[in-house]
């Protein structure tokens, strides 16, 4: 759980000092975003609808994952 949370606190800070390094060269997403043809209005609903696309599908799996991991774990043998 450490090493996950210390590589989010690394990815965080790269982001910023990147981010700030290009804000120093007056470049915006919005700028970059245009040069491939997209707005942010756009990334937003694209976002918006994987979002609607992924929730029920997790819940789909789920419902056949979490009963059989359910199962494995109750049927493993103790740890000595």
């Amino acid at each position: 759980m450490f090493q996950f949370l210390s590589t989010i606190f690394k990815i965080a800070v790269a982001s910023l000092i990147l981010g700030a390094g290009l804000s120093l060269f007056d470049i915006t997403a919005a700028d970059l975003l245009s040069k491939v043809g997209m707005t942010p209005e756009s990334v937003w609903e694209q976002a918006s609808r994987a979002i609607e696309w992924a929730i029920p599908n997790i819940i789909l799996g789920s419902l056949i994952v979490v009963p059989v991991w359910i199962i494995i774990y109750l049927f493993k043998p103790p740890r000595a």
